[in-house]
C-alpha cells in the first residue's frame, strides 16, 4: 500500500511538473513582446502614420505597429488612450559639453548642461551638441560626456579647434582649420554629424569659406550661427552663394539688432530671397536659445508662409531659465503660431534625423530602435515668452511629455502610466 502511494505521488509530481512547464511554455509563447503601447494616436511622419494605432516593442526595437494588437501578447501594457505617440524627439541644437573649466563656457565649461535631465523629461532621446568641441578637444568631449550619459549625444564640431570657449578663441581665424576638422570628423562618423561656426565678428567671409570647405572634405552639413558685423553680412549672400543645399542656418527667427540681419525687414515683411533659399535646400533651424528668437520675426514670417524645417532648443544654462525652457515649450510655440501637430512633430523627429544624415532615427519602423515619446496636448490659456522680462504670446495649446522610452526601456514616466496603484 505504501509502495503504491509512493508511486502515485511520483506520478502526480511528474504530471504537475509537466503541467507547469507547459504553462510556462504557453505563457512564453503568448508574450511575444516586452512592451505594448495601446490606444494612442501614433504620429510617425516617415511612415505617414497619423491615426490611433498600437506599438509593440521587443527588446530594444519596434516590433510591430498595427491596430488592435492583443494585450496578452505583451509582458507590460501602457494605456496611451487620449495621448499622442511619436518617435523620440531629435534636438539638433544643444550645448552639452559640460565641465568644470571656469573659462570654458560651452567647451567643458559652466554654460553647458548635462543632457539627461533636460532631454528625457521632454521626450528627447537624441541631441546634437553644436560646436562645443573642436578637433583639438573632441576626444575629451566624447570621454567626458558622450560615453557617460544615457541620452544619445551626437556632435557638430566647431570649425575653431578649441571649440566654443568664447573670445578670443572664436575670433581666431588661424584656429579654423578645415583639414584637421574634417580629419577628426571622418574618424568618428558615428558621433560627428556636422560642423559649425558661431559668434565670429568680422566683415568678411573667410570663416564661412573655411567652414564649408571642412564640410565638403568630411561630406557632412554645416551649421551657421552668425556673429556680428557692421554693416551686417548679407543673409542673401550666405543663403544663395556660400551655403550648399542641406546646410543649416540656425536662429532663423533671431537677428534684427546690431550686427545681424533678420529674415524680415523692420516692417515685418519677409525678405524676398528667404523662401527661395529654403526651396534651394537651405535648412532653417529654430535654435531658440536665450535671446535668438523673437515673436516680431517669427509670427510675421509664418503668416507669410515660412515655416522652420527643424525645431531645436539651443539649450544651455541661461536659455533653460529664460523664454526657451525646454523642447516641449518651443514646440508649443509653433503649435500656437500656425503649424499643426503633425508638422511640429515632423520638424522635431524625422526631418532633423534626415538633416544630420541619421535615417536610423526619428521614426517607428519595425526593426528601428525603440525611441518613443508619449505626448499630451493640454487645452487652456498659456503664456509663452521670448526671454525673461520681454515679449509674451498667449496660446490655447501646450505640449507636455508623459513618457519617454529609450531603446525599449522607460526612462521617464510623468504620471505613472507604467506603475500600478500603490495599494493593488
Amino acid at each position: 500500500m505504501k509502495m503504491w502511494n509512493k508511486k502515485k505521488q511520483l506520478g502526480l509530481k511528474k504530471y504537475l511538473t509537466a503541467f507547469l512547464m507547459l504553462g510556462c511554455m504557453l505563457t512564453a509563447t503568448a508574450q511575444q513582446y516586452d512592451l505594448l503601447i495601446k490606444g494612442g494616436h501614433v504620429m510617425d511622419p516617415k511612415n505617414k502614420i497619423n491615426e490611433v494605432m498600437d506599438i509593440a516593442i521587443a527588446g530594444n526595437e519596434v516590433a510591430l505597429v498595427e491596430k488592435n494588437i492583443a494585450a496578452d501578447l505583451a509582458g507590460q501594457v501602457i494605456d496611451a488612450s487620449g495621448l499622442y505617440v511619436c518617435p523620440g524627439l531629435v534636438d539638433i541644437h544643444t550645448h552639452n559639453f559640460y565641465g568644470l573649466d571656469p573659462y570654458g563656457q560651452y567647451s567643458s565649461g559652466y554654460s553647458s548642461i548635462h543632457p539627461d535631465g533636460f532631454t528625457f523629461p521632454y521626450g528627447v532621446t537624441t541631441v546634437v551638441d553644436t560646436g562645443g568641441s573642436g578637433w583639438r578637444n573632441f576626444i575629451q568631449f566624447k570621454e567626458q560626456v558622450i560615453d557617460r550619459v544615457r541620452t544619445r549625444v551626437l556632435a557638430m564640431l566647431n570649425i575653431v579647434g578649441h571649440g566654443m570657449k568664447g573670445s578670443p578663441y572664436e575670433q581666431n581665424l588661424n584656429d579654423m582649420d578645415p583639414k584637421m576638422t574634417a580629419m577628426v570628423a571622418r574618424q568618428y562618423p558615428e558621433h560627428i554629424v556636422g560642423i559649425k561656426v558661431a559668434h565670429y565678428s568680422g566683415h568678411q567671409w573667410e570663416q564661412i569659406d573655411r567652414l564649408v570647405e571642412a564640410g565638403e572634405r568630411a561630406n557632412i552639413p554645416v551649421m551657421v550661427d552668425f556673429g556680428g558685423a557692421n554693416p551686417p553680412l548679407s543673409l542673401e549672400t550666405l543663403f544663395m552663394e556660400k551655403l550648399r543645399p542641406g546646410d543649416i542656418y540656425t536662429h532663423i527667427f533671431g537677428g534684427g539688432g546690431f550686427g545681424r540681419e533678420a529674415i524680415v525687414d523692420k516692417g515685418g515683411n519677409l525678405r524676398p530671397f528667404v523662401k527661395a533659399a529654403q526651396e534651394r535646400g537651405i535648412v532653417y533651424d529654430v535654435g531658440h536659445g536665450g535671446s535668438s528668437f523673437a515673436f516680431k520675426h517669427a509670427i510675421p514670417a509664418m503668416e507669410q508662409g515660412l515655416k522652420p524645417n527643424t525645431i531645436s532648443t539651443d539649450s544651455h544654462m541661461s536659455s533653460i531659465m529664460s523664454g526657451m525652457k525646454n523642447m516641449n515649450n518651443v514646440m508649443s510655440k509653433f503649435l500656437n503660431m500656425g503649424m499643426n501637430l503633425n508638422e511640429v512633430i515632423t520638424a522635431s523627429t524625422w526631418t532633423p534625423a534626415q538633416v544630420i544624415n541619421r535615417p536610423d532615427l526619428g521614426h517607428l519602423t519595425p526593426g528601428a530602435e525603440a525611441d518613443i515619446a508619449i505626448l499630451n496636448v493640454l487645452e487652456g490659456d498659456f503664456g509663452f515668452t521670448e526671454k525673461t522680462g520681454e515679449g509674451k504670446m498667449m496660446g490655447s495649446q501646450k505640449i507636455e511629455n508623459e513618457l519617454t522610452i529609450l531603446a525599449g526601456k522607460v526612462v521617464w514616466d510623468l504620471n505613472g502610466l507604467t506603475a500600478p496603484l500603490w495599494n493593488e
